[in-house]
Parts: C-alpha cells; structure tokens; sequence
C-alpha cells in the first residue's frame, strides 16, 4: 500500500504557461588600457619617492658630517680673500685643513641657504669647530676685530702718519683733519678697514662727546665756545701726563684767563714753531720763547687761535671740571708729577727744590745745552714785573734757566724778568719735552716706535 501524498493533475492552462529561462552569468568586464602619460606620470611619481628617500638619508648624512668636530687641535686665523665664492671658500678650507670633504660644506651652504651670504673678512676659528660653525661665523660676518690706539695729545698729522703705516687699514685719507676735530681713543675695526672711514669715525666721536661736555660747563668759565675748550683742553693734555693732575692743571690755566695773565705754556712755543709735525726734536732755543707766531702764549694774550694738538676725554673733561684753587704756578717735583704753588714766593720754593733734583741728575761736570732754555718769561704783565731790568745772553750763550709757569716738563711757574744772578745771566733751567732731562714721560708718544718720539739731543 502506497502512503505517500497524492499529487493533484495540474490544469491544462497551468501546464501550458511557460517558464523563464535562468539568467545568463554576468559577462567579464574588459579592462581598459592605461594610456601613455598615466604610466608616465605613475613611474615619475614612483620614482620622485625613491629620490625624496635618498635624499633625506643624504640630508641626515650631511647634517650629520656638517656637525662632527673639525679636523684641526687648535684656534685658527683665517682670511677669506674678496670675491671669493662658495667652491673657493670651501677649497681653501681643505688646504688649510679645517675640513675634510668640501662637498658637505657647499652642501650644508646650499640647503641652509647660506651660500649667498658668505662674506670675506679674517675670521677665528675655534678647535674643533664643526663645518656648521665654520659657515655660520662665515656668513654672519663674526670676522677678527683689532684695536687700534690713537694716544691723546697727538697732533692731527701725527695721527695720519699712524694711520697710514698701519696695515691692517685700507685706502687713503683724503686731507688730513682739522686740529682737535678727532677723539683720540682705542678703537676695535676689521682687517681691511678704510683710512678714512677710521678718521670719520673719530670725527664723529668727537663732536659727540664735546656737545655732551659742552652741556654741562659751568656759568663762569671763561671759555665762550666749544671750539675754545678744545683749544684750552690741548694745552693741559700736552703739559701734564698724570689724569689726576689734569683738572688741577686746568685750573691753574682758567685761573691765569681770569685775571688776564699771559698762559705761557711751552707746547704753544712748539706748535707755533712747527705746527702739525707735534715737536722740536731738541730744546727750546732762547730766541723762539720771544719769537712772535700766533700760537705763542709767551707772547699772546689769551688762548691761541687753535688747538694744539688732539685732547682726549679726560682733559676736556678736566676744562669744565676744573679745580676751584688760586694757583697760579706748578713745577715739576721729580716724581713724575708737579709741585703747585698760589704765590710766587711758595713756588719760587718749589723751584728750589726741583732744581736740586735736577742738579744731582746731571751728570758732573757736563756743561748746559748751548743757549738751550726751557722757557723765560717776556716781559710780565703789570702784577708780576720786576723793576729790576735782566741782562739777556747773547745767542749761542750757554746760560741757565728759570722755571715758569705752565710747563709740563720742569716750570710752571712767572719766573720775574729781573731775577739776576751774578754776571748778569737770568736763571732757569732746561727741561724741555725730549731732551735727556725729561723728567716726565711723555704718555701722547709711543716710546716703543722712534717715529713717535722726539730725537733725544746727546
């Protein structure tokens, strides 16, 4: 017996309905050809990747070799030559064994981008400095700078004269400066630094620091223009060599302006002799003391028409600083400084003395320098003359002096014209500025180059 489900007949319109076919599998889609550029442009990207790499790993590798220790044990001076470019720069490096692969310095040049702004100079290299301390220092310019002094009390041709022997400067000065018109000082320049540029840069220190001077004077100096205390601020740097004595000195001086007394100052007798040539190279003779020229302050009245050489700072400092005192003379004391006096009897004391001292420092039996004086006063002015007449010397006389007022070297002091010893010689002595009897050194000079310092008479 059969228990499995009858099926029922299907109807004739069922059995004739008919049956859609199943769907075709879906066609493979063809691939499209890549054009031309689209590989070109894929293969150039692919390889600008590669070469981004490298050149990232060449980066490290020269950032690294441009920071390891240079190749040299110890500081090093080295001038980089004008118009020198980045390849010359880094070639000389080589020979002077600074570096070892001059093509991570051009390397490090170009990718720090250095190498427009490399400069020639002289330059200091410390041990060991890295090839990236080396183009730093180069391209800010960090070159040697030296110092050069200009010592006070020089005139302007003296300083020219400097200038142009020296050779770390370049060029040539135009004319020479106006007298007093450039601060001497030490100034710090680069090898190579112009002649001129150095002097107008002095200039401009100069009238700097005198209007700021100038500011600050007192309401009763007598002194009425800037250009006048350069002219007084002269003579005291060219009469004492000690900064403590400089306001003393110029007191003396401004003491002597207000009452109308002659300056007498031995420098000014120099100056108006030879002018920017700065001195003598022997003593003063007997006849230039009385010898007119306008810069002669035994013969004029006031101060000379200029400047007698280049005052630093401190004396012009000292001018308006001056000290309140009534002296009127100073001496030298034989210790490199000077003995100051109010009257004329205390510094007729002082002279006494000195002229002790200089007796035991000459030698004995040596005669004085042939009519060779240091100064003697022409007549005095009505407060200080003498009635009684002296008898002069004749020319080529030997004789000796009498201090007198306003000399660095020996006397400041008024000697009196009618002080007469027996034969009828004026007393004084000889001490003037380069002669073996300096008692002072002269600070404006340079004593180690004999092109600075006065021929020494035998």
């Amino acid at each position: 017996m059969n228990d499995s489900p009858r099926v029922a007949p299907k109807s004739p319109s069922e059995a004739l309905k008919p049956v859609a076919p199943p769907a075709p599998p879906p066609k493979a889609r063809r691939r499209r050809r890549s054009s031309p550029f689209v590989a070109m442009m894929s293969g150039l990207f692919t390889a600008l990747l590669v070469l981004g790499g490298l050149v990232g790993a060449g980066i490290a590798v020269v950032s690294s070799q441009s920071r390891s220790p240079g190749p040299f044990a110890s500081d090093r001076v080295l001038i980089i030559p004008k118009d020198s470019g980045l390849a010359e720069i880094a070639d000389l490096l080589q020979r002077e064994g600074m570096i070892e692969h001059p093509w991570v310095f051009r390397v490090s040049a170009l990718i720090s981008g250095n190498w427009t702004k490399l400069k020639a100079g002289e330059y200091l290299f410390k041990a060991r400095a890295s090839q990236a301390d080396i183009l730093d220092i180069i391209a800010e310019g960090k070159v040697v700078e030296h110092s050069i002094t200009i010592p006070e009390g020089l005139t302007s041709e003296q300083i020219v004269a400097r200038l142009r022997e020296n050779d770390l400067l370049s060029g040539d000065i135009i004319q020479v400066p106006r007298e007093g018109s450039i601060l001497p000082d030490t100034y710090r320049i680069p090898r190579g630094f112009g002649r001129q540029a150095i002097i107008d840069r002095m200039a401009r220190d100069q009238r700097a620091v005198l209007q700021r001077i100038w500011e600050r004077k007192p309401a009763d100096l007598p002194i009425k223009t800037p250009q006048e205390l350069v002219v007084l601020a002269s003579i005291v740097e060219k009469e004492t060599g000690r900064a403590d004595e400089r306001p003393r000195v110029a007191g003396v001086f401004i003491n002597r302006l207000n009452r109308r007394m002659k300056l007498q100052s031995d420098p000014t007798i120099v100056y108006g002799l030879v002018g920017g040539k700065g001195t003598l190279g022997r003593s003063i003779l007997r006849s230039e003391i009385t010898q007119p020229t306008p810069y002669n302050t035994y013969v004029i009245d006031g101060l000379p028409p200029g400047p007698i050489a280049n005052p630093g700072r401190a004396a012009m400092e000292a001018v308006v600083n001056h000290s309140r005192t009534k002296e009127l003379y100073f001496v030298a004391d034989g210790s490199g400084g000077h003995a100051f006096a109010e009257t004329l009897e205390q510094h007729n004391r002082n002279v006494g003395r000195w002229r002790q001292i200089e007796a035991a420092r000459r030698d004995p039996g040596k005669p004085p320098a042939e009519a060779s004086v240091d100064k003697v006063e022409p007549p005095p002015s009505p407060d200080t003359r003498s009635e009684a007449p002296a008898t002069q010397p004749s020319e080529g006389e030997a004789i000796e002096t009498w201090p007198v007022p306003g000399n660095r070297r020996a006397a400041a002091g008024q000697p009196q014209q009618g002080t007469a010893l027996a034969g009828g010689r004026v007393r004084a002595f000889d001490a003037s500025e380069g002669t073996p009897r300096d008692p002072l050194l002269n600070k404006t000079f340079d004593l180690n180059s004999p092109k600075q310092i006065p021929a020494l008479r035998p």
